[in-house]
């Protein structure tokens, strides 16, 4: 008996292992190939493709159309279930992956029928040269064809990868779209629908645009709120009904900046960028440099480094040696909502949404000419959206034309044909000169046609439907400061912001930051902005600092004393270890709340289901005029006084941060851990899908600073680099450049981006070197 169950026990082993190598060898087959010889159907000639120690890609070919061929085949074998997932989410195709949990996010972005759409104007999507759109679709196709087995995610899913097709790389960048503005609109629409039922003097609180922050290019900042007073409002007499905050949700955008020639030793302009975006792993982006002869181009060669974003043949930002260029979000107003009549001419298209493991779903999608209707009310009236993404020409795919700009300005002539989302392009070239540029789609509105985020005929009837341009826009370029700067907050004038509008600027805080100390030298290099990319000085903060210690100094409240205790010492950083800043951060999260819900509260009742959350990004400049002034008129009607409310806003953070344990424990890094994990990994149990994860790090840095850094938002990359120096330049990215947890690139220089370690913007020494020949 004792020798059977040994037998038993052994053959059980067996199979246990045999099962694991069977799976080890399934997801190995799936591996990007790395060296040797392989044949590439439609090359011209013979491509090289090298790697280095962090997977760094050098694609060195004979001509354009066979290094975006090469692209496509790399970015297949590394990246094609993220690349299926940009495509999916922008054409609201999830569910045939996932299954039914998906069917209401692709339900919000069916509405806008992009598939649909990029197919009837896939020609002018692909841009002045088609042919090498398509010969990157091809490497697409044949470098998933290539693999052994099917990229690991897909056997996870039991699901089949779909073929890559030309209007798929139209959809990735449409997918940026929706990362980058809000395809619902929905602070616009919730700000137009509390303005119809709360006193006009509380709306201009809750529509105030600015703050004492500000830092744009041009103008002056807006300032604080003006507090009305109590013959205009008071929140003591309204009606209201109490609910969760206002969304405060992380502002999609970036960092750039830049320093003309006069601020450097030797003449070069300097350009810094970080993008900020969800992190995951693998990147969002993929480094790449892309060599290639193109008698277009200046001296006759293309040489361009930097970060393409897989599924779309571009470099997306970088330095080709004559310019260098990066990007954030402009956030100007690119979508307009208009209330159609009842008996207004709808068109439904029944979309048919395929679901993995259940019946398809039919979805109708009533559109009128200004768009479609997302919201139908109890009259038959509707809202319909406009938005650029869904206009001809808001992708296309020219943009990668900067890859030969010679020098700044042709780079902003081809600036004028860039089909992107509307960004901030900040730019320098070899000769030291500097530009700032509002790049990418935006509305033509036209004359009398004002962006309000709301058309109706009473109040905007000039509007008719507006089609979509992105040239001729605003611009600075040469400034007399030698400094440039943009960080999501306001950029423009008054009158041009009458033109662009507001989208949701974010507050100027950061901006403002970067600005002041570009402003403290005279002279720069590349280190030099690296170290205002990783700064994670408080300065924002510091007021509130004061103002929590005078609400504890003189309390004999053992719950204040105790926090005053912790938090005595001001660190003035963002740091992990700082508990002064984590106590700080949360008692003003705690005031803010407390004011969000008292302004937002008399619009609730009378709204009911239809009230929405606006995200109101520039509440500090509400916010901290009613701390000062302390107005009774304004105090919300729960409290006795302004100082009761300080109080109260006190002993909840010290209660919310005591039940996790030891105030003097509670460290922002305790907070602010990194979880950043493969798209996949929520669906698996925690002992899996930590083998999807990079590292559990604390971050240093936080949302108001240059050094943005929460669990799963923030810098996406990190460049500092000089045309002509590109040698000397500077990269971080978190994550790594492939998205297979085998590969040795899974995590891959992730580290030096926890760290703010500089990485060398260019590849080194080849490691692998794979040869791409032409097919026999």
């Amino acid at each position: 008996m004792r020798r059977t169950w040994r037998w038993i026990l052994g053959v059980l082993v067996a199979i246990v292992l045999l099962a694991v190598l069977v799976l080890w060898l399934l997801l190995r087959g799936s591996l990007a190939e790395l060296d040797g010889e392989r044949p590439l159907p439609g090359l011209a000639t013979k491509v090289t493709v090298e790697r280095d120690a962090l997977g760094v890609v050098t694609i060195t070919a004979g001509n354009k159309a066979d290094a975006l061929r090469a692209l496509g085949r790399v970015h297949a074998q590394e990246r094609y279930f993220e690349m299926d997932l940009m495509r999916r989410s922008a054409a609201g195709e999830l569910s045939a992956l996932f299954g039914a949990k998906a069917i209401e996010a692709d339900k919000r972005m069916r509405v806008h029928r992009l598939r649909a759409r990029t197919e009837a104007h896939l020609q002018d999507a692909l841009g002045s040269d088609p042919a090498a759109v398509r010969a990157y679709v091809d490497g697409v196709n044949q470098g998933l064809g290539s693999l052994a087995v099917r990229p690991w995610a897909y056997l996870l899913l039991r699901q089949a990868p779909r073929p890559w097709q030309a209007s798929d790389s139209v959809l990735a960048g449409l997918a940026m779209y929706a990362d980058l503005q809000d395809p619902s609109n929905q602070s616009e629409l919730a700000l137009e629908r509390i303005r119809a039922v709360v006193p006009p003097a509380l709306y201009a609180l809750l529509a105030h645009d600015g703050s004492e922050w500000d830092a744009p290019l041009a103008g002056a900042a807006r300032g604080n709120a003006p507090l009305p007073d109590a013959s205009q409002l008071d929140l003591r007499t309204l009606k209201a009904a109490t609910g969760a905050a206002a969304e405060d949700a992380d502002a999609v955008g970036s960092n750039n900046f830049a320093v003309a020639g006069a601020l450097t030793a030797d003449g070069r302009a300097i350009v810094a960028d970080d993008m900020h975006l969800g992190l995951r792993a693998p990147s969002l982006w993929f480094r790449v440099r892309l060599r290639y002869p193109d008698p277009q181009a200046a001296g006759g060669q293309v040489d361009v480094s930097g970060f393409s974003l897989p599924g779309v043949p571009a470099v997306i930002v970088g330095s080709n040696g004559h310019v260098a260029w990066g990007f954030t979000n402009s956030y100007i107003d690119t979508a307009d909502f208009r209330t159609e009549p009842a008996d207004a001419a709808v068109t439904v298209h029944e979309e048919r949404i395929v679901v993995a493991g259940a019946a398809d779903v039919r979805f109708p999608v009533r559109e009128t000419a200004w768009g479609p209707i997302l919201h139908t009310h109890a009259d038959g009236s509707g809202d319909a959206l406009r938005w650029v993404a869904q206009l001809p020409g808001a992708v296309r795919m020219d943009f990668a034309d900067m890859a030969r700009a010679a020098d700044l300005d042709q780079a902003l002539q081809i600036a004028d044909h860039a089909g992107i989302p509307a960004q901030n392009l900040v730019i320098g070239d070899r000769s030291g000169r500097i530009a700032w540029r509002l790049i990418g789609a935006r509305p033509d509105r036209g004359p009398g046609c004002t962006p309000l985020g709301f058309n109706d005929n009473h109040r905007n009837p000039g509007c008719a439907p507006w089609p979509i341009r992105s040239d001729a826009a605003p611009s600075l370029v040469d400034p007399a400061s030698h400094r440039l700067w943009t960080a999501n907050s306001r950029v423009v004038d008054e009158t041009t912001l009458g033109t662009v509008g507001n989208g949701g600027y974010d507050l100027g805080a950061r901006g403002r930051q970067i600005r002041d100390l570009l402003a403290t030298q005279e002279q720069f290099d590349e280190h030099d902005l690296l170290a205002i990319q990783l700064d994670d000085r408080a300065v924002f903060l510091q007021r509130w600092w004061v103002l929590l210690h005078e609400v504890v100094g003189h309390s004999d409240d053992p719950a204040l004393k105790r926090l005053g205790t912790v938090s005595s010492h001001w660190d003035g950083r963002a740091a992990i270890d700082s508990v002064s800043y984590r106590v700080v951060r949360e008692f003003r999260t705690q005031v803010l709340d407390t004011l969000t819900d008292a302004l937002l509260a008399p619009a609730r009742t009378p709204l009911g289901e239809d009230f929405l959350a606006p995200r109101l990004a520039q509440l500090e400049g509400v916010a901290w005029p009613m701390l000062q002034q302390r107005p009774a008129n304004l105090l919300p009607p729960a409290y006795t006084s302004w100082d009761a409310l300080l109080a109260d806003a006190a002993r909840r953070t010290e209660a919310e941060l005591s039940a996790q344990g030891p105030l003097a424990h509670r460290s922002w890094g305790e907070r602010n851990t990194a979880a950043i994990c493969h798209p996949v990994a929520r669906a698996l149990p925690a002992f899996a899908s930590r083998w999807l994860c990079m590292p559990a790090d604390p971050l240093p840095g936080d949302r108001d600073m240059p050094r943005v850094q929460t669990p799963a938002f923030g810098a996406s990359q990190r460049m500092v680099v000089s045309p002509g120096h590109e040698a000397d330049g500077i990269v971080h990215m978190p994550g790594g450049q492939s998205g297979h947890p085998l590969s040795p690139y899974w995590g891959a220089g992730h580290e030096d981006w926890v760290h703010g370690r500089p990485t060398p913007f260019l590849p080194g020494k080849a490691q692998h070197t794979l040869t791409l020949l032409p097919a026999r």
